[in-house]
């Protein structure tokens, strides 16, 4: 890595961080730090759910379906992402949750990356 580049798999690399790739988090001294954007490999089983509601939002996000069958939860309306390709973008301000109809793999895109933004753990 020392060349400044890094050479992943999605699916591994996501694993080791809650599915982020990409954002203000990472290692700064490595390619995969930004401050201007997050880019998360998601991987969620049927019936997988945010375990809270996003309020407040700060980020613009852009959701994009790869496989299997997504909701997002919005509070004027519902979307559900069925067929590869599908997305949705929400920006600042839109409050959102999601829900994973049929096992699902999505790539996610919000920015700015901002500090301090996590889920409330489970369990």
């Amino acid at each position: 890595m020392g060349d400044g580049v890094y050479v992943g798999h999605a699916a591994a690399d996501a694993a080791l961080d809650h599915g982020w790739l990409l954002g203000h988090f990472k290692d700064p001294s490595g390619p995969r730090h930004s401050e201007a954007l997050e880019i998360k490999w998601g991987v969620h089983p049927r019936g997988d759910e945010r375990a809270a509601w996003v309020r407040g939002e700060e980020r613009t996000a852009l959701l994009v379906l790869i496989s299997g069958r997504f909701r997002l939860e919005f509070p004027e309306r519902h979307v559900v992402l069925e067929r590869q390709g599908d997305y949705a973008v929400w920006g600042r301000g839109v409050d959102h949750s999601w829900y994973a109809e049929e096992e699902s793999v999505v790539l996610t895109v919000r920015w700015p990356s901002v500090p301090g933004y996590r889920a409330p753990a489970v369990g």
